[in-house]
């Protein structure tokens, strides 16, 4: 009986390549590939030409020598970003937990999403949200989500509409396009941006973008079951978040 392999071999094939590639700051040759990595010429060849394509390695068409590519930078420099981020807001975010006693969430833009870095469970609740970091969220169903979608200039609001099909999560879910652009501009007056039972149900969420040199880095939210919201409670949360949110973009537009 033969072990199973796994599914996408090739990709740990190439995730082999390129590990090699990084462990020198030499440009190796195709018989050096081969050699170090255990496969055959015609499989590397293929294999790093599919990753030249697509910016992860590049070829010196003189020697015909292989490094890593400048696509990766992108890649790196993204994970530094959401790590600084992450470094930077958490105090401010755990000071912002002390107070309200709700999960806490840091996101980062996803595509066409917005995807968990960083989350705060509340202490001493018999109820927790079910988000993972990793986890994804549609931008114009979660708190976060459209509070970046608040700070869109107009042009880059319709493109998103225009790639972006508004399927509904629960019952309240805006899939309405004129009453989404509605709620943007309401969220662009009182500066924090509402989920209300918009991606879970009995699920209430407010939330935040947050700003380097005007551009959109994060967001972060308070998430709490809805039975447990009360007028006061929501105002307190606004007006925590707003605190919370100029506290964070004062460090990281220093």
């Amino acid at each position: 009986m033969t072990d199973k392999q796994p599914y996408g071999t090739v990709l740990i094939k190439a995730a082999r390549i390129m590990d090699l590639l990084a462990s020198t700051n030499e440009a190796l040759s195709l018989q050096q590939i081969s050699r170090g990595t255990d496969l055959t010429s015609s499989t590397a060849l293929k294999i790093l030409d599919t990753l030249v394509i697509i910016g992860y390695v590049n070829k010196d068409l003189k020697t015909k020598h292989f490094t890593l590519g400048s696509k990766l930078i992108r890649y790196a420099n993204r994970f530094i970003e959401q790590q600084d981020l992450v470094f930077v807001a958490r105090p401010f975010l755990e000071e912002l937990q002390s107070k309200v006693n709700e999960t806490i969430h840091l996101g980062v833009p996803k595509e066409n999403g917005v995807m968990y870095v960083e989350k705060l469970e509340p202490k001493n609740q018999s109820i927790y949200m079910t988000s993972r970091i990793g986890g994804i969220r549609s931008l114009y169903s979660s708190a976060m989500g459209k509070a970046i979608l608040a700070e869109y200039g107009s042009k880059e609001l319709e493109q998103y509409f225009e790639r972006t099909e508004l399927i509904p999560y629960t019952a309240h879910t805006i899939t309405n396009y004129l009453q989404l652009q509605e709620e943007i501009k309401n969220i662009q007056q009182v500066g924090v941006a509402f989920d209300d039972e918009e991606m879970e149900a009995d699920c209430f969420c407010v939330g935040a973008a947050l700003l380097r040199d005007r551009e959109v880095v994060g967001a972060f939210s308070v998430s709490m079951p809805k039975y447990r919201l009360t007028s006061a409670f929501r105002e307190k949360i606004i007006l925590e978040i707003k605190k919370t949110k100029m506290k964070i973009e004062e460090v990281l537009n220093q």
